[in-house]
């Protein structure tokens, strides 16, 4: 175990059908695109703007809910499997509790579209997708529960299955319910709603069969016996998951006031950046898949009182996802206009893509740093940390940057979209950095395994 080749194995053997499934859940926000585009400019369009109200609030609940895999893995290790179904209970609580709440928000979000005074169509076809799709909210949290819960006892392949399943339900759903078909009406991009909502309580009732009936799951039996809302527990994993949850909710509207920055710039600026950051999206699965599995295996060796091991484990998959970041931003950069065509064919915007991608590829390298050290802080269960470094960051040192130098002359002159990405880079680069040197403190400082739950 202390071997560094057996944790390299290990890790890609777990990493692996996370980073799967992933690219699965990509591929259907890119299907639904696609396939509402086929409709209309409008139809694609309220999928776009839909989709920004609905991925932050269900992201927030996903981050609350991210912290639980180490919880689930350090009872795992520590051979504490009688306790596992109780907290799978308690998460699923808080999963519901976060579901209705993204529910509400999304069924009021009618206030906020009023807002953005959209055209009459755009504005009907994008009411018609949140309320369809907010109905898959209460599936989707309860899925990553379970999710959490499967890949907290190092076991992830169905991780991958379920997702290929998502994957096989969303293409028919979004051609019955986007063009019409078996009596149903064609709703154009709104359908994407109801075959999205469709596809999410698909993966959780694969999931509970799944669990039903897989071996793996048999010593567990997590539905064997019902367990009451246990409010201490609870409070101790609301408490565990909501800096995660605040975290993630400060990268994804920093992306966002980005957008509206680069906005009076021109469609063609804005598509650049667009462009390299959809791709840049797509290779962070790699050191994203890694960093859960560094989550997974920290806490499975803390729970068997073998911290030294989970310090092993930090240190190679650190090295493992910074290996594989320098051979992406190669190919980035080599690549780096015919990955522009691919998304488009209009010159301009080829060649300021291409110029951004040389950023992106050092973007790579810093994200892959910061995305691996901070699932090993989860791991060690430091998630308030993650709060504090992502705010600052982010936020003081990215956003600020950024703006200087892509609107003011204090340093140089304009740089526009490249001086955000400047701004990203160094805000990413300042996490990595403080990521690494927090994991160091908490590795020096030592880890006491401490029980949230109570066995029933």
């Amino acid at each position: 175990m202390n071997n560094t080749g057996f944790q390299i194995s290990r890790l890609i053997k777990l990493a692996l059908p996370v980073l799967i499934a992933q690219v699965t859940q990509t591929m259907m926000g890119f299907i639904d695109t696609v396939m509402a585009g086929r409709v209309s400019a409008v139809d694609m369009a309220a999928v776009a703007v839909g989709t920004s109200l609905w991925l932050p609030a269900i992201l927030f609940v996903q981050g609350l809910l991210m912290s639980f895999t180490p919880v689930f893995s350090q009872h795992h290790g520590a051979n504490n499997q009688q306790i596992i179904p109780s907290l799978i209970f308690q998460a699923g609580y808080i999963a519901i509790i976060g579901g209705i709440g993204v529910m509400l928000f999304l069924a009021s979000s009618t206030y906020l579209l009023d807002f953005m005074h959209l055209e009459p169509k755009l504005h009907a076809l994008t009411v018609g997708y949140i309320d369809a799709i907010l109905w898959g909210a209460p599936a989707f949290v309860l899925y990553q529960v379970l999710r959490g819960c499967s890949e907290g006892i190092s076991y992830t392949m169905p991780t991958m299955v379920i997702g290929f399943i998502g994957l096989a339900v969303n293409i028919p759903a979004n051609y019955v319910f986007i063009y019409g078909g078996f009596g149903i009406p064609a709703m154009g991009g709104a359908g994407c709603g109801v075959a999205t909502a469709l596809v999410f309580w698909a993966m959780l009732a694969a999931m509970i069969i799944y669990m039903l009936v897989d071996k793996t799951f048999k010593e567990l039996a997590p539905f064997k016996q019902f367990f009451r809302p246990h409010l201490a527990s609870m409070w101790s994993m609301t408490k565990l998951g909501m800096p995660i949850a605040m975290a993630l909710f400060f990268e994804v509207s920093l992306f966002a006031v980005i957008a509206l920055f680069l906005a009076p710039l021109g469609a063609n600026v804005v598509a650049s950046h667009q462009i390299a950051l959809n791709f840049s999206s797509i290779i962070f699965m790699l050191p994203l898949s890694i960093g859960i599995a560094v989550s997974i295996r920290i806490g499975y060796y803390l729970g068997r009182g073998q911290p030294e091991i989970s310090a092993l484990v930090a240190k190679v998959g650190l090295g493992l996802s910074l290996t594989l970041a320098i051979f992406t931003a190669i190919l980035t950069v080599t690549f780096k206009h015919q990955i522009a065509l691919l998304y488009n064919d209009n010159p301009e915007v080829v060649a300021l893509a291409g110029s951004l991608m040389m950023l992106a590829a050092f973007y790579q390298i810093s994200d892959s740093i910061q995305v691996v050290a901070a699932g090993a802080l989860r791991g060690y269960k430091d998630t308030r940390s993650a709060f504090y470094i992502t705010l600052f960051s982010y936020w003081v040192i990215g956003m600020t940057t950024g703006y200087i130098l892509g609107y003011t002359n204090l340093i140089v002159e304009p740089m526009g979209a490249h001086g955000f990405w400047i701004g990203l880079i160094a805000g990413l680069t300042s996490a990595a950095i403080l990521f690494a040197i927090r994991l160091k403190y908490i590795q020096k400082k030592g880890f006491e395994f401490q029980q949230i739950g109570e066995s029933n």
